[in-house]
């Protein structure tokens, strides 16, 4: 099957939202499909059938674009009729300038169309400062389902929950609940011994974007809490536009934390030795940093947000705190490290719910949705003119 994959940003593998797209598509060649990629230019290796296209100059604000990560692509409508063309299916990771005109062309020539779901509306009005603007929120959804999922074949959701709020906003779509999945390279991981430096220390690893939603200041405040403040070793893993205000506000702990952007293979080890994960993020549509961790065998501690997907993955009371409450997290952090041995049975039903997310079989059912919407054209060819007419 030809199938062209439509990314707004580049493909750097520096969020969740490109680590999905890159796992999808790896998957899919493995496969044996032919892919065109078409996304921003950047600075990582060209992949193999990737069409990259200008970047958006948004002038005096290019600072405040690079700083948050936001690169968008300029929609050169020849490079995307080129790559779209010959598809049997069109994927578009993000809705955003680059998607919607790709849609609009594979329209123009009936070809299929599916998305992905990546952009809470959070994420954007968080930029604007109006993060906890519900009707605002609600206008960025609107705009989503206006311009982009409605006229798509089929929708891929990693959580019901943001499928939930995104048609509680909106409308109606032919939604695919699909996990974004974790690589098996977690799910295998061995403990390890801690470095020399955190041997006497309870390490505790948070992973995301250093950024507003994100809350990483929650569990910062919360280590000066904790009747363990002085052996606590905070590790966030990360980057992002807050890392100066999150590092100023660190300064109050007695050890302190490593700020650190983190190849993979660092991650693991990491995970390898680590005491707790925390999962801090007020607004998350699935978090994948969260299930590697647990997949990777450590017990988490999650932000009870309204606006979070995460907090379906606590199997106890004990793995939630309230999102906005650092004593409370203080105290999730002091029971886990003084009961080891509820803290191993917990572990213990983890290691059978981690299951579901493995990769392999999240990107399977990713396939057999493309291959579904692919069907609706193949079928549309095979009408006889009369019979099309008459529908």
């Amino acid at each position: 099957m030809n199938i062209t994959i439509v990314c707004d940003v580049p493909l750097k593998e520096n969020n969740g939202t490109v680590v999905a797209a890159m796992n999808l598509i790896r998957f899919l060649k493995k496969q044996g499909h032919a892919l065109t990629i078409v996304c921003p230019e950047s600075d990582v290796p060209l992949l193999e059938g990737e069409v990259r296209v200008p970047k958006i100059n948004f002038l005096f604000l290019n600072g405040y674009v690079e700083k948050n990560g936001v690169t968008l692509g300029k929609p050169q409508k020849k490079v995307l009729r080129a790559a779209i063309e010959n598809a049997d299916v069109v994927h578009l990771l993000i809705p955003f300038i680059l998607a919607r005109a790709a849609l609009k062309i594979a329209k123009e020539l009936d070809i299929p169309v599916t998305a992905s779901f990546h952009c809470q509306a959070e994420n954007l009005s968080n930029h604007l400062k109006m993060m906890n603007n519900q009707w605002f929120n609600e206008q960025v959804y609107r705009n989503f389902y206006r311009a982009v999922y409605r006229h798509c074949d089929c929708v891929h959701y990693p959580t019901q929950f943001i499928r939930n709020v995104f048609e509680n906003s909106t409308g109606p779509t032919n939604g695919f609940v699909i996990s974004n999945g974790v690589d098996p390279l977690f799910c295998e991981l061995q403990k390890t011994d801690k470095p020399e430096a955190f041997k006497d220390k309870y390490v505790i690893l948070c992973s995301g974007r250093y950024s507003q939603e994100k809350a990483q200041h929650i569990l910062l405040e919360a280590a000066t809490l904790s009747r363990h403040k002085r052996k606590i070793q905070l590790v966030l893993a990360g980057d992002g536009p807050l890392k100066e205000k999150l590092k100023k506000q660190a300064a109050e702990l007695f050890n302190p934390p490593l700020f650190k952007f983190f190849k993979r293979d660092e991650l693991t080890e990491i995970i390898g030795y680590a005491d707790l994960y925390v999962h801090t993020a007020e607004v998350e549509i699935e978090a994948v940093a969260c299930l590697e961790a647990i997949c990777g065998g450590l017990l988490p501690v999650i932000a009870d947000s309204p606006r979070s997907a995460t907090r379906y993955f606590a199997l106890t009371p004990k793995n939630l705190f309230p999102y906005d409450d650092p004593q409370a997290l203080a105290d999730a952090i002091d029971y886990w490290l003084e009961n080891e041995e509820e803290k191993q049975k917990c572990l213990q039903n983890y290691r059978s719910f981690s299951k579901r997310f493995l990769l392999g079989e999240c990107m399977k059912q990713m396939e057999e949705m493309l291959l579904f919407a692919a069907a609706r054209k193949a079928k549309d060819d095979e009408t006889p003119s009369g019979e099309a007419e008459a529908k």
